[in-house]
């Protein structure tokens, strides 16, 4: 018997992610019973327009998760910390956007149409990974089934959109006093922005690498099953783009790799675009990206570093695939395995 529609719920409406979840519900035609949009107090009693109706932001509280099936959310580490285990609780799925269960044993950590299955161990909460680990996973995934990961180096080009409102708005600040020649003190950043790129997103650790890097090699190992003894190092610079992360990757394998071979395999590929070809100068950049859901791959080629290598180029829109579209993705399979 098939279930009922489910009533579902996104947790940080408001925000920039919350707003891009609420696009992609509406673009992919996402069938539910009935919607409630949450917020903290401070953005509660405000109206956004949704699928051509008005609705009412409502504030989050424990009561709120009573009926709902299905939460959708991107509030922050510290608001899913606090409505995630009361969700779960309740009976309610809670697929969480922030950092603050991704790396938990009895979390799964999912990309929709890379280990779908792992869905099925939930109990209650399903994390969505970060951004630059979320467009790397699609190729990756592509990649790995054919040749086996040996060892991985990812270096990330991110856009500010990634830090936030704060941020978008730093850059457009920063370059306008930067082209006029005024000074300007950053906040969002340790450094100016405009015109630069900065070495470090998020705190640093213990070894040297930024939170963010080891996001990228402990979620990429979770996600893919990987073993201990495929090595994994990433390097993440924020770069004065508004939308839009890149990666320079550069794969080890256990067999042989053709370049061409593997052009063609990403060209087949659900959810990756192939943009490559040298001879016309036609390679993926943040702008193609933008507003856009493939993840686009280009300057694939075999590595002169590694004897069974392949280097390539990947962008996506960090809001969609990153973050929102992922996000609803997720939805989409819980309703359609009936795992809500």
């Amino acid at each position: 018997m098939t279930k009922a529609l489910p009533k579902i719920a996104v947790l940080g409406a408001t925000g920039v992610v919350g707003r891009e979840i609420l696009n992609i519900l509406k673009e992919n035609d996402v069938k539910y019973d009935s919607i409630k949009l949450l917020a903290s107090k401070k953005s509660a009693g405000s109206e956004i327009e949704f699928n051509g109706e008005k609705y009412t932001v409502i504030e989050a509280v424990d009561d709120v998760f009573d009926d709902i099936d299905i939460c959708l959310a991107s509030a922050g580490g510290e608001t899913s910390k606090r409505f995630a285990p009361v969700a779960a609780k309740k009976g309610c799925v809670f697929i969480d956007n922030s950092s603050a269960f991704r790396m938990e044993d009895d979390v799964p950590l999912v990309i929709a149409g890379v280990n779908d299955e792992d869905l099925r161990k939930h109990k209650g909460i399903i994390a969505n990974p970060n951004c630059s680990t979320s467009q790397l996973m699609l190729p990756l995934k592509a990649l790995d089934d054919k040749y086996k990961v040996k060892r991985l180096i990812v270096s990330t080009y991110q856009a500010v959109s990634g830090a936030g409102l704060k941020a978008i708005n730093e850059l457009t600040d920063n370059t306008k006093t930067n082209l006029v020649g005024m000074p300007y003190t950053p906040s969002a950043f340790k450094y100016e922005i405009a015109f630069n790129v900065i070495p470090q997103i998020d705190s640093f650790c213990e070894n040297g690498y930024t939170k963010e890097e080891m996001k990228v090699t402990n979620e990429t190992r979770k996600i893919l099953h990987l073993s201990n003894d495929v090595k994994i190092s990433c390097t993440a610079v924020r770069v004065p783009v508004y939308i839009g992360h890149s990666e320079a990757v550069s794969v080890e394998f256990e067999k042989e790799v053709d370049a061409k071979e593997a052009r063609e395999l990403l060209k087949t590929t659900k959810g990756v675009e192939v943009i490559d070809d040298i001879a016309t100068y036609a390679y993926p950049t943040p702008k193609d990206a933008a507003g856009k859901n493939p993840v686009y791959v280009g300057r694939i080629r075999n590595s002169i570093a590694f004897d069974k290598g392949l280097d390539f180029f990947c962008v996506a829109d960090n809001l969609r695939i990153g973050a929102a579209l992922n996000t609803v993705r997720i939805a989409q399979k819980v309703i359609e395995m009936e795992l809500y």
